[in-house]
Protein backbone atom coordinates (compact mmCIF):
# COMPACT_ATOMS: atom_id res chain seq x y z
CA UNK A 1 0.00 0.00 0.00
CA UNK A 2 1.30 3.15 -0.94
CA UNK A 3 0.63 5.16 2.20
CA UNK A 4 2.62 8.04 1.95
CA UNK A 5 6.03 9.78 -0.41
CA UNK A 6 8.69 6.85 -0.91
CA UNK A 7 11.46 9.59 -0.14
CA UNK A 8 10.17 8.55 3.73
CA UNK A 9 13.18 7.32 6.51
CA UNK A 10 12.75 3.54 7.02
CA UNK A 11 11.79 2.90 10.71
CA UNK A 12 14.21 -0.15 11.74
CA UNK A 13 12.32 -3.49 11.72
CA UNK A 14 11.39 -4.14 15.73
CA UNK A 15 12.92 -7.29 18.00
CA UNK A 16 11.22 -9.96 19.64
CA UNK A 17 11.93 -8.13 22.65
CA UNK A 18 10.79 -4.78 21.17
CA UNK A 19 7.41 -6.07 19.67
CA UNK A 20 6.62 -8.27 22.43
CA UNK A 21 6.53 -5.11 24.57
CA UNK A 22 4.05 -3.64 22.60
CA UNK A 23 1.29 -6.06 23.15
CA UNK A 24 -1.71 -4.49 24.83
CA UNK A 25 -3.93 -7.69 24.77
CA UNK A 26 -3.39 -11.08 24.30
CA UNK A 27 -6.46 -13.66 24.38
CA UNK A 28 -6.41 -17.04 23.30
CA UNK A 29 -8.03 -15.59 19.84
CA UNK A 30 -5.95 -12.24 18.88
CA UNK A 31 -3.39 -9.38 20.12
CA UNK A 32 -3.76 -5.89 20.05
CA UNK A 33 -0.16 -4.53 19.49
CA UNK A 34 0.60 -0.69 19.99
CA UNK A 35 2.44 -0.22 16.48
CA UNK A 36 5.51 2.21 15.80
CA UNK A 37 4.85 5.37 13.43
CA UNK A 38 6.97 5.12 10.23
CA UNK A 39 6.86 1.24 9.72
CA UNK A 40 4.33 -0.03 7.30
CA UNK A 41 2.65 -3.39 8.05
CA UNK A 42 3.56 -5.51 5.11
CA UNK A 43 6.80 -5.45 2.80
CA UNK A 44 6.49 -3.22 0.14
CA UNK A 45 7.74 -4.09 -3.47
CA UNK A 46 10.92 -1.99 -2.78
CA UNK A 47 11.70 -4.76 -0.19
CA UNK A 48 12.30 -2.82 3.13
CA UNK A 49 11.67 -3.01 7.04
CA UNK A 50 8.34 -3.59 8.06
CA UNK A 51 5.66 -4.96 11.07
CA UNK A 52 4.82 -8.47 9.64
CA UNK A 53 8.84 -9.45 9.79
CA UNK A 54 8.49 -10.06 13.50
CA UNK A 55 5.10 -11.50 14.10
CA UNK A 56 7.07 -14.70 14.47
CA UNK A 57 7.48 -13.11 17.92
CA UNK A 58 4.35 -13.04 18.91
CA UNK A 59 3.47 -17.04 18.47
CA UNK A 60 3.33 -17.14 22.23
CA UNK A 61 3.34 -21.35 22.00
CA UNK A 62 1.32 -21.57 19.01
CA UNK A 63 2.51 -23.20 15.79
CA UNK A 64 2.09 -20.37 13.51
CA UNK A 65 2.21 -16.32 13.53
CA UNK A 66 -0.54 -14.48 13.94
CA UNK A 67 -1.75 -12.36 10.78
CA UNK A 68 -3.56 -8.62 10.48
CA UNK A 69 -7.01 -9.03 11.20
CA UNK A 70 -6.93 -4.71 9.65
CA UNK A 71 -4.31 -2.11 8.73
CA UNK A 72 -2.84 0.73 9.34
CA UNK A 73 -0.90 3.22 7.69
CA UNK A 74 2.54 3.19 7.87
CA UNK A 75 2.99 6.72 9.33
CA UNK A 76 -0.21 6.28 11.53
CA UNK A 77 0.13 4.50 15.09
CA UNK A 78 -1.06 2.82 18.06
CA UNK A 79 -3.37 -0.22 18.20
CA UNK A 80 -3.31 -2.71 15.88
CA UNK A 81 -5.59 -6.40 15.40
CA UNK A 82 -4.26 -9.39 14.66
CA UNK A 83 -5.86 -12.92 14.73
CA UNK A 84 -3.97 -15.90 16.15
CA UNK A 85 -5.43 -18.01 14.11
CA UNK A 86 -7.42 -18.70 10.99
CA UNK A 87 -10.93 -18.99 12.65
CA UNK A 88 -10.62 -16.17 15.10
CA UNK A 89 -9.25 -13.71 12.22
CA UNK A 90 -12.13 -14.99 10.17
CA UNK A 91 -14.69 -13.57 13.09
CA UNK A 92 -12.00 -10.21 13.27
CA UNK A 93 -12.55 -10.05 9.25
CA UNK A 94 -16.62 -9.81 9.93
CA UNK A 95 -16.65 -7.90 12.71
CA UNK A 96 -14.89 -4.71 11.21
CA UNK A 97 -16.70 -5.32 7.92
CA UNK A 98 -20.20 -4.71 9.69
CA UNK A 99 -18.98 -1.83 11.75
CA UNK A 100 -19.03 -4.01 15.18
CA UNK A 101 -15.50 -2.63 15.99
CA UNK A 102 -15.49 1.04 17.24
CA UNK A 103 -12.26 2.73 16.97
CA UNK A 104 -11.18 6.13 18.46
CA UNK A 105 -8.01 8.25 16.52
CA UNK A 106 -6.40 11.26 18.71
CA UNK A 107 -5.31 13.51 15.67
CA UNK A 108 -3.39 17.31 16.20
CA UNK A 109 -4.78 19.62 13.18
CA UNK A 110 -4.12 22.39 11.36
CA UNK A 111 -6.63 25.17 12.75
CA UNK A 112 -9.75 23.14 13.20
CA UNK A 113 -13.75 23.17 13.78
CA UNK A 114 -15.41 25.85 15.58
CA UNK A 115 -17.73 23.72 16.90
CA UNK A 116 -17.05 21.31 19.90
CA UNK A 117 -18.22 18.12 17.86
CA UNK A 118 -19.77 16.88 14.65
CA UNK A 119 -20.24 14.34 11.92
CA UNK A 120 -18.19 14.89 8.37
CA UNK A 121 -20.83 12.27 5.90
CA UNK A 122 -18.10 12.73 2.63
CA UNK A 123 -17.88 10.21 -0.09
CA UNK A 124 -14.66 9.69 -1.49
CA UNK A 125 -12.95 8.12 -4.44
CA UNK A 126 -9.54 7.01 -6.16
CA UNK A 127 -7.28 10.48 -6.88
CA UNK A 128 -6.26 9.15 -9.91
CA UNK A 129 -4.80 5.61 -11.31
CA UNK A 130 -0.87 6.93 -10.99
CA UNK A 131 -1.01 7.50 -7.21
CA UNK A 132 -2.58 4.40 -6.26
CA UNK A 133 -4.56 4.53 -2.68
CA UNK A 134 -4.58 8.40 -2.69
CA UNK A 135 -7.92 9.44 -2.18
CA UNK A 136 -10.42 12.38 -2.89
CA UNK A 137 -13.49 14.04 -1.68
CA UNK A 138 -15.89 12.02 -4.51
CA UNK A 139 -20.04 12.39 -5.02
CA UNK A 140 -20.16 9.39 -6.90
CA UNK A 141 -17.51 7.49 -4.04
CA UNK A 142 -17.43 5.10 -1.17
CA UNK A 143 -19.79 6.17 1.55
CA UNK A 144 -17.49 7.63 4.08
CA UNK A 145 -18.64 9.11 7.85
CA UNK A 146 -16.08 10.15 10.83
CA UNK A 147 -17.91 11.41 14.06
CA UNK A 148 -15.44 13.90 15.25
CA UNK A 149 -14.87 15.80 18.53
CA UNK A 150 -12.44 18.54 20.55
CA UNK A 151 -10.50 17.40 23.05
CA UNK A 152 -8.35 20.58 23.31
CA UNK A 153 -6.75 23.90 21.33
CA UNK A 154 -3.86 25.92 21.45
CA UNK A 155 -2.14 28.06 19.98
CA UNK A 156 1.79 26.98 19.29
CA UNK A 157 4.85 28.15 18.34
CA UNK A 158 7.52 25.42 17.66
CA UNK A 159 11.02 26.01 19.32
CA UNK A 160 13.95 27.28 17.26
CA UNK A 161 16.22 24.89 16.71
CA UNK A 162 18.68 24.36 19.33
CA UNK A 163 16.46 25.65 22.11
CA UNK A 164 15.53 23.55 25.05
CA UNK A 165 12.09 22.62 25.96
CA UNK A 166 10.88 23.30 29.42
CA UNK A 167 8.00 22.63 31.48
CA UNK A 168 5.50 25.50 32.80
CA UNK A 169 1.76 25.82 33.96
CA UNK A 170 -0.09 28.53 31.78
CA UNK A 171 -3.04 30.05 33.57
CA UNK A 172 -3.39 26.17 35.36
CA UNK A 173 -2.77 24.18 32.01
CA UNK A 174 0.07 22.09 31.70
CA UNK A 175 1.92 23.25 28.34
CA UNK A 176 5.15 22.47 27.27
CA UNK A 177 6.79 25.74 25.39
CA UNK A 178 10.38 26.98 25.18
CA UNK A 179 12.32 28.59 27.60
CA UNK A 180 11.57 32.59 26.88
CA UNK A 181 8.36 31.68 25.34
CA UNK A 182 4.58 30.82 26.41
CA UNK A 183 1.84 28.62 24.86
CA UNK A 184 -1.78 30.20 24.68
CA UNK A 185 -4.38 27.77 25.08
CA UNK A 186 -7.64 29.37 23.77
CA UNK A 187 -10.51 28.91 23.64
CA UNK A 188 -10.73 27.02 26.78
CA UNK A 189 -10.13 23.03 26.24
CA UNK A 190 -13.00 20.81 25.53
CA UNK A 191 -13.07 17.30 28.16
CA UNK A 192 -14.80 14.33 26.46
CA UNK A 193 -17.41 13.35 28.80
CA UNK A 194 -17.41 9.94 27.14
CA UNK A 195 -14.08 8.91 29.02
CA UNK A 196 -13.16 11.60 31.31
CA UNK A 197 -10.45 12.69 28.50
CA UNK A 198 -9.37 15.74 27.81
CA UNK A 199 -7.31 18.93 28.78
CA UNK A 200 -6.72 19.39 32.42
CA UNK A 201 -9.18 21.47 34.40
CA UNK A 202 -7.91 25.33 34.42
CA UNK A 203 -9.18 28.75 33.16
CA UNK A 204 -6.74 30.02 30.20
CA UNK A 205 -6.46 33.54 29.97
CA UNK A 206 -8.33 33.69 26.61
CA UNK A 207 -7.35 37.47 25.64
CA UNK A 208 -4.21 36.65 25.67
CA UNK A 209 -1.92 37.29 22.67
CA UNK A 210 -0.67 34.11 20.96
CA UNK A 211 2.88 33.62 20.95
CA UNK A 212 4.85 35.16 17.62
CA UNK A 213 4.20 32.77 14.25
CA UNK A 214 2.20 30.85 16.76
CA UNK A 215 0.09 28.28 14.04
CA UNK A 216 -3.60 27.51 15.84
CA UNK A 217 -3.81 23.94 16.70
CA UNK A 218 -6.80 21.52 17.78
CA UNK A 219 -6.83 17.58 19.66
CA UNK A 220 -9.64 16.09 18.26
CA UNK A 221 -11.00 12.28 19.10
CA UNK A 222 -11.87 11.07 15.52
CA UNK A 223 -14.63 7.95 15.29
CA UNK A 224 -14.33 6.57 11.59
CA UNK A 225 -18.31 5.17 10.82
CA UNK A 226 -17.28 3.50 8.11
CA UNK A 227 -13.22 2.21 7.24
CA UNK A 228 -12.03 3.73 3.93
CA UNK A 229 -8.46 4.15 2.98
CA UNK A 230 -7.22 7.37 3.94
CA UNK A 231 -10.64 8.23 5.20
CA UNK A 232 -9.66 10.38 8.22
CA UNK A 233 -6.59 12.48 6.56
CA UNK A 234 -8.92 13.24 3.64
CA UNK A 235 -12.00 13.89 5.21
CA UNK A 236 -9.93 16.57 7.71
CA UNK A 237 -7.81 17.84 5.38
CA UNK A 238 -11.38 18.47 3.32
CA UNK A 239 -12.61 20.31 5.78
CA UNK A 240 -9.67 22.66 6.24
CA UNK A 241 -8.12 21.62 9.09
CA UNK A 242 -5.22 18.84 7.75
CA UNK A 243 -3.98 16.61 10.30
CA UNK A 244 -0.18 17.46 11.47
CA UNK A 245 2.37 16.08 9.54
CA UNK A 246 0.24 15.05 7.00
CA UNK A 247 2.56 15.06 3.39
CA UNK A 248 0.09 14.11 1.01
CA UNK A 249 -3.31 15.70 1.95
CA UNK A 250 -1.66 18.28 4.50
CA UNK A 251 1.09 20.60 4.81
CA UNK A 252 3.87 17.97 6.22
CA UNK A 253 7.36 17.28 5.20
CA UNK A 254 8.67 14.56 3.17
CA UNK A 255 11.85 14.46 5.60
CA UNK A 256 11.99 15.70 9.09
CA UNK A 257 9.65 16.45 11.63
CA UNK A 258 6.55 16.99 12.26
CA UNK A 259 5.29 13.76 11.07
CA UNK A 260 1.57 12.46 10.79
CA UNK A 261 0.21 13.31 14.25
CA UNK A 262 -2.43 10.52 13.70
CA UNK A 263 -2.66 7.80 16.56
CA UNK A 264 -5.32 4.60 16.92
CA UNK A 265 -5.80 5.37 20.73
CA UNK A 266 -8.55 2.72 21.33
CA UNK A 267 -10.17 -0.19 19.97
CA UNK A 268 -13.19 -1.96 21.41
CA UNK A 269 -13.41 -5.88 20.16
CA UNK A 270 -17.42 -7.62 21.30
CA UNK A 271 -14.82 -10.50 20.36
CA UNK A 272 -17.33 -13.04 22.34
CA UNK A 273 -20.29 -13.48 22.90
CA UNK A 274 -20.55 -14.45 26.74
CA UNK A 275 -17.94 -11.85 27.99
CA UNK A 276 -17.32 -8.20 27.84
CA UNK A 277 -15.94 -6.64 24.45
CA UNK A 278 -11.99 -6.35 24.49
CA UNK A 279 -11.05 -2.98 24.89
CA UNK A 280 -7.54 -1.76 24.20
CA UNK A 281 -5.56 1.48 24.80
CA UNK A 282 -2.53 2.49 23.00
CA UNK A 283 -0.07 5.43 24.92
CA UNK A 284 0.74 8.38 23.25
CA UNK A 285 3.51 8.08 21.00
CA UNK A 286 6.63 10.30 21.75
CA UNK A 287 6.02 12.36 18.35
CA UNK A 288 2.60 13.73 19.45
CA UNK A 289 3.32 14.83 22.74
CA UNK A 290 4.71 17.84 22.46
CA UNK A 291 1.67 19.12 20.54
CA UNK A 292 -1.01 17.27 22.82
CA UNK A 293 0.27 18.78 25.85
CA UNK A 294 0.22 22.65 24.28
CA UNK A 295 -3.83 21.70 24.06
CA UNK A 296 -3.60 20.54 27.17
CA UNK A 297 -3.26 16.80 27.18
CA UNK A 298 -2.69 16.01 31.08
CA UNK A 299 -0.14 13.17 29.73
CA UNK A 300 -2.70 9.98 30.27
Amino acid sequence: MSESHNARIDVPELTADEIQARVLHRDGLMLVIDKPAGLPVHRGPRGGANLEASFDALRFGLPRPPVLAHRLDRDTSGCLVLGRHRKATASLGLLFKHGRISKTYWAVVEGGPMEDEGVIDMPLGRLNAERGWWQKPDPEGQTAVTRWKVLGRAFFSPPPCGVEMSEARSQGSQVEVPQGQTAVVYPPPQPSPARGEGAVSGSPNVDAKPALQATQLTWLALEPVTGRTHQLRVHAAAMGWPIVGDDIYGNGPRFGEPSLHLHSREIVIPISRNKDPVRAVAPAPAHLQQRLRACGWNGE
